[in-house]
């Protein structure tokens, strides 16, 4: 502890995923490969600083595909696209470039094999996100999303005895397990994944979180609004024992007051996030007396994912390496 009582502890692993950094190296290499403009369906990964950086290189970043050209360099982002997509961008002759994230990939496949099974899909996630919207885009006459515990008292399905769920990759583990208890209690046939949906690094994040989060006045969590992931922290955070928790973008966004009469902070970061968002806000800390920094590591991740086949064999695998 420093002689002023305040300190920091920082939570280990944070920041990029496996996915995200796979996602943002393909733009990274498509503009290096191509040339400006590359196009991006959507966000490329749901941070606000890495979309306005690669956009600053020359990425175009687009809501649907009619706004691209014909013809043009197109990625997919890491939250993966429904078959639509994918048919649209072959009607438009478009040069995709899918930069979808393996594990997300993983349940779009077991979406498609539970649809021929003829099974009914729960799709435990939220409404509009990009992830639900591609996974259940594989099989939308067989998917019923369920959002909450609320939803899984009410669903219906035709047959109970023929049911399976699948989750999106970046939610509460608890709760996912809150409503996965209630789905097995209404269907008790209920079939399983294979593995896990909800990503090994959601996972780690928030058993990091819940590490240090009983004994932080403050937990500071970097991340965009619309990462799923993000937001997720903040609540796992209040629910393991933070006395308060905030989501920052960058730095600035810190206020000063939140430090009144705080004497240890937890910070963490959401999976999209690049670590120098991590270390502004650790230089703002500093600046309000809080030079005491410790870092608690649950677990250390060493997976890595290849790029995309279709950008590995344009820029030769050599080349396609960071």
């Amino acid at each position: 502890m420093s002689e002023t009582g305040k300190r920091v502890l920082v939570a280990a692993p944070r920041g990029y995923c496996a996915g995200v950094d796979r996602a943002v190296i393909t733009v990274e290499k498509a503009l290096e490969h191509y040339g400006a403009p590359v196009y991006v369906r959507k966000q490329i990964v749901h941070n606000k600083h890495v979309v306005e950086t690669l956009s600053d290189r020359g990425a175009v970043f687009v809501e649907e595909l009619d706004e691209v050209p014909e013809g043009a360099i197109t990625v997919f982002s890491a939250h993966g696209v429904s078959p639509m997509v994918h048919a649209e961008a072959k009607h438009r002759r478009l040069q995709t470039i899918d930069a979808t994230c393996p594990l997300v990939t993983k349940v779009h496949n077991e979406a498609k094999r539970y649809a021929k099974e003829d099974l009914t899909i729960l799709l435990i996630g939220h409404e509009g996100h990009e992830e639900v919207e591609g996974t259940a885009g594989e099989a939308p006459d067989r998917t019923i999303l369920v959002q909450s515990p609320a939803d899984a008292e009410t669903v219906q399905v035709d047959d109970p005895d023929r049911v399976a769920w699948l989750s999106q990759t970046t939610l509460s583990v608890d709760e996912t397990m809150q409503i996965v208890r209630r789905l097995k209690e209404r269907f008790p046939n209920l079939i399983d994944p294979p593995s896990d949906d909800i990503c090994y690094a959601t996972t780690n994040r928030q058993a990091a979180v819940k590490q240090i989060a009983s004994h932080s006045d403050l937990m500071i969590v970097v991340g965009s609004a619309n990462s799923s992931n993000s937001v997720r922290l903040v609540e796992v955070a209040l629910e393991a024992g933070a006395k308060a928790a905030y989501r920052v973008d960058h730095a600035s966004e810190v206020n000063p007051a939140w430090l009144e009469g705080v004497g240890t902070v937890g910070v963490t970061s959401g999976a999209s996030v690049p670590e120098v968002l991590v270390e502004g806000v650790l230089a703002m800390l500093a600046g309000e007396g809080f030079n005491d920094v410790a870092e608690e590591r649950l677990t250390d991740e060493n997976l890595t994912f290849a790029l995309p086949p279709e950008l590995r064999k344009a820029v030769g695998t050599k080349a396609a390496r960071r």
